[in-house]
C-alpha cells in the first residue's frame, strides 16, 4: 500500500485518519506521517492495510504503472 492509496481508500469508505487509526490500533499521528510519505515499520503499514481491506478495500497495482484502490460492495446478509 501506498501513502495514495491509503488516501483513496480513507475517502472511498469516507474515514476521517481517526476512523483508520482507531481501526488499525494506530496513533492518528502515525497514519498521518505514512500519507505525508515517512517511512513506517512494515508491520504497522500491514496493520492499517489490514483494517482497510476488513473494511472492503482492495488495493489495485499495474505493474508499477499505476495504483489505486477498489470498494467492494458489501455483501447482502441472508
Amino acid at each position: 500500500m501506498t501513502p495514495v492509496q491509503c488516501k483513496m481508500a480513507r475517502a472511498g469508505l469516507g474515514w476521517n485518519v481517526r476512523d483508520l487509526a482507531r481501526e488499525a490500533k494506530v496513533s492518528p499521528d502515525t497514519v498521518v506521517r505514512f500519507e505525508n510519505d515517512v517511512p513506517l515499520r512494515e508491520r504497522t503499514v500491514d496493520a492499517m492495510r489490514a483494517a482497510l481491506e476488513k473494511a472492503g478495500i482492495e488495493f489495485i497495482t499495474d505493474n508499477g504503472t499505476a495504483e489505486g484502490v477498489l470498494l467492494r460492495k458489501a455483501q447482502p446478509k441472508g
